[in-house]
């Protein structure tokens, strides 16, 4: 099972995400569960380096499928904004993929 863990700040405002494990879904290559969580997590954060020019910090690998994704404090209003923009709407892919295949991913709001 993929396991999703979002930390939130006051203001509702994300400060990070993990993603760790395998859906199992499927065979590995073909498991659509995990093509989806991980290309939606990814997306975002290239989102965030591209469009938003901040660098999180960054963990990832393993084979138990792993990646966390910390924001900076110590970037702008405008920044954050964009940022929390762009995590909320992975927030709700990953939602989309965890109501059709709620056996394979589970996500935690840590708020």
């Amino acid at each position: 099972m993929i396991k999703v863990t979002i930390d939130y700040a006051p203001q509702e405002r994300i400060t990070s995400f993990t993603l760790s494990g395998h859906a199992d879904f499927a065979e590995n290559g073909s498991d659509i569960v995990c093509a989806g969580a991980s290309a939606v997590s990814f997306g975002a954060v290239n989102a965030i380096f591209e469009l938003v020019k901040v660098k999180p910090e960054i963990e990832q690998g393993g084979e138990g499928g792993y990646l966390r994704c910390v924001i900076p404090e110590d970037i702008s209003g405008e920044a954050q904004e964009k940022i929390q923009l762009l995590l909320n709407g992975m927030l709700i892919s990953l939602q989309t993929i965890e109501r059709n295949y709620g056996q394979y991913i589970k996500i935690t709001l840590n708020k």
